[in-house]
């Protein structure tokens, strides 16, 4: 397999508008081939675009022209040609091609046109990422990464790397992924870098970490995933009220970055852009764990007093608003130890969970972190937690403890939110799912 050197500039397909009436090489994959006589079409695609070429005969050399023959769909290739406007095409020019180099040709195609299960996609996901879907999805992803990275970075937030690999837990659950560390005994694949972030926020003031997470819950709905990325913040002197102000701007931030610049991706997609914009409108509803526990009851949904609220409830809540929900507060039995007591009812926690309307539910968890040591070392006992793996978090309340807090926001159902999407199965390359580990 030779690849070859043209003349020609090489051109990616998204800056064709550049080279109107210009001979320039585009490499890529067929992604769709029309034969009319001595006229024939392809639809190249490189990563950035599409772009139809056309092969007029005695336009180029015969044998170029009849290696047209021998093209497959996703076939790789390298054509030269003069690029012209042409607004039937896709992407709104065409390449008059000069010459055609195949550089490998594809075997017969696994995915055809027709509709296919999403087992069977699943199991090809490896090339299913070549469609235009998947890619749209995918370009929509890496927005809302760079614009979490912006976003801190633009308000003095530094970022630090927390540990894959720890000693116990951060959530009090069971829900691990384990293995054995060396001679040390066991591992735990992280759930959160929270507890590290605390740290790193005594010292720096302001930090956060964007990086995968793993949870082993045996949950298979359309929001879990066993492993998916999260990015989180903490910050020293923080109190409920700051961080779920931080929360709001940041969900709003990435938004107003998402429907700026990928509209047309967007659109793609099949996503309706104005319940998008209804979340810029205005401020963010803010309700109590009681609050919402009256709404609920109201809607013939009840939940007993202290218990979590589970996705059921998540949606109905998230579909009675047009902007996302912050539920505040809840009883800290449902919660985790770490999380501050409410000084005014020590029975509830100065928590937050952020939901996403039109029923997408939970994106957004986060709290006060309880400051004082005797607190968290009862809560420690209260939880029925080992005392010796997190004697280093206790130091943090040792010595110079501040109030603090943070959240974490998970990149997985925020963008099946903003893309309008029914599972997150699609919003990661490779997902990881209870029943699935392949490819």
């Amino acid at each position: 397999m030779k690849l070859e050197t043209l003349y020609s500039p090489v051109a990616d397909i998204a800056a064709l508008s550049q080279y109107v009436g210009q001979i320039v090489t585009l490499r890529g994959w067929v992604h769709h081939l029309r034969s009319s006589g001595k006229v024939r079409f392809l639809v190249l695609r490189d990563g950035t675009g599409l772009a139809q070429a056309v092969l007029v005969k005695g336009s180029l050399p015969e044998e170029d022209f009849q290696e047209f023959d021998r093209l497959t769909l996703e076939s790789s290739l390298i054509l030269e040609g003069k690029v012209k406007a042409e607004p039937r095409a896709p992407g709104g020019y065409e390449l008059e091609v000069s010459c055609l180099r195949p550089v490998q040709i594809a075997q017969e195609y696994p995915i055809s046109p027709k509709e296919h299960g999403v087992g069977f996609l699943m199991d090809w996901r490896h090339l299913w990422l070549r469609s235009p879907r998947q890619q749209a999805i995918l370009r929509v992803r890496d927005e809302v990464c760079r614009a979490c990275r912006d976003f801190f970075q633009a308000r003095g937030f530094i970022l630090v790397d927390t540990p894959i690999l720890t000693p116990t837990s951060c959530e009090g659950t069971t829900s691990l992924f384990s293995t054995e560390y060396l001679d040390k005994g066991k591992a735990y694949l992280s759930q959160s870098g929270q507890l590290y972030l605390e740290a790193a926020a005594l010292a720096l003031g302001r930090v956060y970490c964007f990086g995968p997470t793993f949870r082993a819950e045996k949950s298979k709905t359309r929001r879990h995933l066993t492993e998916f990325w999260m990015v989180e913040a903490e910050a020293a002197f923080f109190t409920l009220e700051e961080v779920m102000g931080l929360a709001e701007d940041l969900v709003r931030f990435v938004v107003t970055r998402v429907v700026e610049n990928q509209e047309a991706r967007l659109r793609l997609l099949g996503r309706d852009t104005e319940p998008l914009q209804e979340v810029l409108a205005g401020p963010f509803i803010r309700l109590s764990y009681s609050e919402a526990l009256v709404r609920l009851e109201a809607a013939g949904k009840e939940v007993p007093w202290g218990e979590d609220l589970g996705g059921d409830e998540e949606t109905a809540l998230s579909q009675m608003f047009t902007r996302p929900v912050l539920v505040h507060r809840y009883p800290r039995e449902a919660k985790a130890f770490y999380m501050e007591p409410d000084p005014a009812d020590p029975r509830l926690a100065l928590c937050v969970d952020l939901l996403a309307p039109e029923g997408y539910g939970e994106i957004v968890g986060g709290s006060q972190r309880i400051a004082d040591l005797d607190t968290l070392v009862a809560s420690l006992e209260a939880n029925h937690l080992p005392r010796e793996p997190l004697e280093w978090y206790l130091d943090l309340r040792r010595y110079g403890s501040v109030p603090h807090g943070g959240f974490g926001l998970g990149i997985e159902r925020l963008l099946a939110w903003l893309c309008g999407l029914h599972h997150v199965r699609e919003t990661i390359p490779f997902p990881r799912l209870i029943d699935r580990i392949y490819p």
